[in-house]
């Protein structure tokens, strides 16, 4: 009977690493095909992992909240075995994760990269110091602060700290025989004044973070997902040149036609119809007439991406948001279109989400106007080039023109706006979309069946 390796499942393009949450097995346990081993979780969606294959879990080579690389074996199967065929033995502390660090800075491009600013020893002149992402994602799980990483002495190129560093200064921390390093000799010795003004300048955050604060004050822990959204958003905006444009929509037909039809779509379709359907399919159309804005950037490449998966930003009960994807929009009629935006909905707010269901998004839309904003600046998802926000639909009155002449009228108005990355889509391009999405809306034909 063959052992079957588990591997940690990848769960998108943009997605590294998933954190181990809770094993349902232990070594010994009979398993069957497609039983739930395990949850993990990343930055998107909670999800499990299920068996690949049936038999005994023969061993579990990490340990719940683990941070684990995608594709790295995770747990180990004896594949049509009935009952444990060695005597269960006292567990054994799992192997350090065996993480390749060149690898995953070279299949996280829009990763940035991170540097620090340390007092040299020699003249007055700063070291850049490198952490590569695989160092600061140990850190960050071992509770190691910058301030303490940066004690580490590197044994790499340029004194660069390697992952062999600082594993070895966990392992010399958790045995109780690390010593407290000195900084540097700049701190020991008589300083010039630049580099009392470097030290400065290197440590002042640090100082910052140590103080207190004053006044009355609630101090709220940031939970996971709330966290990875952070890291999601700040990388963001380090990788991708923001630019937003703004366009005014006239979506009178839209809602006049929906209020028309939305009872007899409910009692046909069994399915509310929502403005969100109606906006995806507009936008599929005008990415057909100008397929840049569902892209990525690989380096100094275009990847035009022909499926148009579209991401709906999702309100979660908690607070925090989630992009279900709907795959191969273009694909779809309005009914499809309804069906999979209700389900996916419902599925994000009952965590009932699969891992699929947030990968593979090539254009994202977020609609700031459920929450009564009337416009908003959306940050790019990454690696998508680009994100139209959607404001609240208000009644104005607007100045209509006729071949008899002008008139005011109140009509339905709503702003749209683009956050796209200005690397690869310049501002031409990028008003011409959104304006093309305002005419499919402004040009919707009330007459039409759904």
């Amino acid at each position: 009977m063959a052992l079957v390796d588990l591997i940690m499942p990848k769960l998108g393009e943009s997605i590294m690493e998933a954190t181990i949450l809770k094993w349902h097995k232990k070594p010994g346990d009979v398993i069957k095909e497609d039983e739930t081993v395990l949850d993990i979780a990343t930055d998107k969606v909670d999800s499990e992992v299920p068996a690949i294959t049936g038999g005994v879990l023969e061993e579990i080579l990490f340990n719940e909240n683990d941070v684990v690389p995608i594709g790295t074996v995770i747990a180990k199967i004896r594949a049509g075995a009935s009952s444990a065929i060695t005597q269960n033995q006292p567990a054994t502390p799992a192997p350090p994760p065996q993480y390749e660090e060149a690898k995953v800075m070279e299949e996280v491009p829009y990763q940035p990269t991170q540097f620090v600013a340390q007092p040299s020893t020699s003249n007055n002149k700063n070291v850049i110091k490198f952490y590569s992402p695989l160092v600061l994602n140990i850190s960050q799980q071992e509770g190691i602060g910058m301030a303490e990483l940066e004690n580490i002495e590197g044994t790499g190129q340029d004194g660069r700290v390697s992952k062999k560093d600082i594993l070895a200064y966990v392992s010399s921390k958790a045995s109780g025989n690390h010593q407290p390093q000195v900084i540097s000799k700049a701190i020991a010795e008589p300083a010039t004044e630049n580099e009392n003004n470097n030290q400065v300048a290197v440590t002042g955050s640090n100082t910052a973070m140590a103080g207190g604060y004053s006044g009355n004050v609630e101090i709220i822990e940031m939970d996971r997902m709330r966290k990875m959204i952070a890291k999601h958003m700040v990388d963001s905006k380090n990788t991708s040149a923001h630019v937003t444009s703004f366009a005014e929509c006239d979506v009178t037909n839209v809602v006049l036609w929906r209020e028309k039809i939305k009872k007899d779509f409910e009692k046909r379709e069994g399915e509310k119809i929502t403005y969100t359907p109606l906006f995806i399919e507009a936008i599929v159309k005008s990415i057909k007439k100008y397929p840049l804005l569902s892209s990525s950037i690989d380096g100094d490449k275009i990847i035009i991406k022909k499926d148009l998966n579209i991401g709906m930003a999702t309100a979660l009960p908690n607070g925090n948001l989630i992009v279900p994807v709907i795959k191969n929009a273009d694909q779809l009629n309005l009914v499809g279109l309804t069906k999979q935006v209700n389900g996916l909905a419902n599925a994000a707010r009952t965590g009932k989400l699969k891992p699929d269901d947030t990968t593979g998004g090539t254009f994202t839309l977020t609609n700031v106007g459920t929450f009564g904003s009337i416009m908003g600046t959306p940050i790019i998802n990454q690696p998508q080039v680009a994100i139209m926000a959607v404001g609240a639909i208000k009644k104005r009155p607007m100045v209509i023109e006729t071949p008899q002449g002008d008139s005011i009228a109140i009509r339905h108005m709503m702003y749209i706006s683009l956050s796209y990355d200005h690397r690869i889509i310049d501002g031409a391009l990028g008003s011409t979309f959104l304006n093309a999405v305002s005419k499919e809306l402004e040009n919707f034909d009330g007459s039409r069946s759904f």
